[in-house]
């Protein structure tokens, strides 16, 4: 409708979007029940007359539509919820069952001043989450587990921020109007095949006149029979009939193309409001890329699967039938009007097997070893299989197979020297030969 250069502007822009397509909801109702009045004006005598007559009747038919409308706005009002926790398998998720998603819930509650939604969740594999509930003060935010366990803290908090913003626009309620008058159109629609298929032109075989058999048991009366005394009239209540039904099909189909209108328009919407809430454009465009061929969910109902994050399913077709634009459409809206950046096709990381332990899957006795002990094998890069003494390898560091480093031992104190033998008297020359002398005189002759 209008240019974007901003977040903000990009937000007015779909706000004022949202405001046209609801408007052309009561436009709709009221060309239903035009053509009801045309329809059930068959047999006024010719097609210009059955317009003046359909349009004389028309506020008789609106208020009958009305009245409808507003049973069925009660019933879908007191059972929302329950029906959309009952067709989708959800549980409440507590705080104790679920902290982490607790805690990103309520750390964005406090930052945005938000009322604490009811959290449920759904024990399945795909990644998607959707926002429900008619009050502001009492939505509901329903994750998957897949979603939990695929996204980390940043992008699922990105992603509650989306469905946050889904109850602060009020999505929700936006949606069950929506389904409200798209239900009534296409009733109209069933009844109006219903009664009609019956419809059938016969002969009154005596005045050769033609008359107008209506659905089950409704018989031509005989002044019924004077109002229609030629083929000609059988003609223009055929035509009538045939106009009448081109009106409601119309007006049926217009609705549905407004109602997928409506949801697309509040998805780029949500995205957006999740920028402005967490400041992060890029958290939403990873987990969008994350949940990107990840989000099927076939076993829920259409009309709870146009209020999903994401519906692969929806985004076929031609450009107005779709429930959500394309991930690289949201994707390509968030880097122009919020400067986020797109790291591409999501691709997992490739899991890497790690070898078994042998240790851990010996089962073998452990052999004596040359230390005398048994005990664990030697681990890392020395796999030789003996058992290791009870301290470990002297020298050897942990990893290969070593204790843990002994001090050095002390040396013991040498033991103290003997004191040197004294040595004997030094003699003189002369004293050699005096004792010489008296060896030689005591020696017997």
């Amino acid at each position: 409708m209008f240019g974007t250069i901003g977040l903000s502007t990009h937000v007015w822009n779909n706000n004022w979007k949202t405001i046209l397509l609801l408007a052309g909801f009561p436009v709709l109702l009221v060309v239903l029940s035009f053509g009801l009045s045309m329809i059930m004006s068959y047999d006024a005598g010719g097609v210009a007359l059955a317009f003046r007559v359909a349009w004389k009747k028309l506020p008789y038919y609106v208020a009958f539509s009305v009245i409808v409308s507003a049973i069925w706005f009660a019933i879908a009002w007191a059972l929302n919820q329950r029906i959309i926790d009952w067709v989708s398998g959800a549980r409440e998720a507590t705080l104790e069952a679920e902290p982490r998603l607790w805690h990103l819930m309520d750390t964005l509650c406090i930052a945005r001043g938000e009322p604490m939604p009811r959290l449920g969740i759904i024990e399945s594999q795909a990644m998607n989450a959707f926002a429900s509930g008619l009050k502001r003060k009492k939505g509901n935010i329903t994750v998957t587990r897949g979603l939990i366990d695929g996204l980390d803290d940043r992008e699922l908090t990105a992603v509650l921020a989306h469905e946050l913003t889904h109850i602060r626009n009020g999505d929700a309620r936006l949606a069950v109007i929506a389904a409200v008058f798209t239900g009534i159109i296409t009733l109209g629609f069933d009844v109006i095949w219903r009664n009609f298929s019956g419809v059938t032109p016969s002969s009154t075989g005596d005045s050769g006149g033609g008359s107008w058999d209506w659905g089950r048991g409704r018989s031509s009366g005989s002044s019924r029979s004077s109002n229609r005394s030629s083929n000609s009239n059988n003609s223009g209540a055929i035509i009538i009939v045939i106009i009448g039904i081109v009106i409601v099909v119309i007006a049926g189909t217009l609705s549905v193309m407004l109602r997928l209108a409506l949801s697309r328009n509040r998805e780029i919407l949500a995205d957006a409001g999740a920028v402005q809430i967490t400041g992060d454009p890029d958290a939403m465009i990873s987990a969008l890329r994350k949940i990107d061929g990840h989000a099927a969910m076939p076993g829920l109902p259409s009309q709870v699967q146009a209020m999903l994050l994401e519906n692969a399913a929806g985004t076929k077709g031609a450009s107005f039938w779709p429930t959500h634009p394309p991930i690289e459409e949201r994707v390509g809206v968030l880097v122009k009007v919020a400067g986020g950046r797109d790291p591409g096709t999501y691709v997992p990381p490739v899991t890497q097997t790690t070898e078994p332990d042998p240790d851990a899957t010996r089962t073998e006795k452990p052999r004596r070893g040359p230390w005398g002990a048994s005990g664990a094998t030697i681990p890392g890069a020395i796999l030789t299989g003996e058992p290791l003494p009870p301290g470990g390898i002297p020298g050897l560091p942990p990893v290969l197979g070593g204790g843990q480093p002994q001090p050095p031992a002390a040396k013991p104190a040498p033991a103290p020297e003997p004191p040197p033998a004294p040595a004997p008297p030094a003699r003189s020359g002369y004293a050699d030969e005096i004792a010489s002398m008296r060896a030689r005189k005591n020696q017997p002759e």
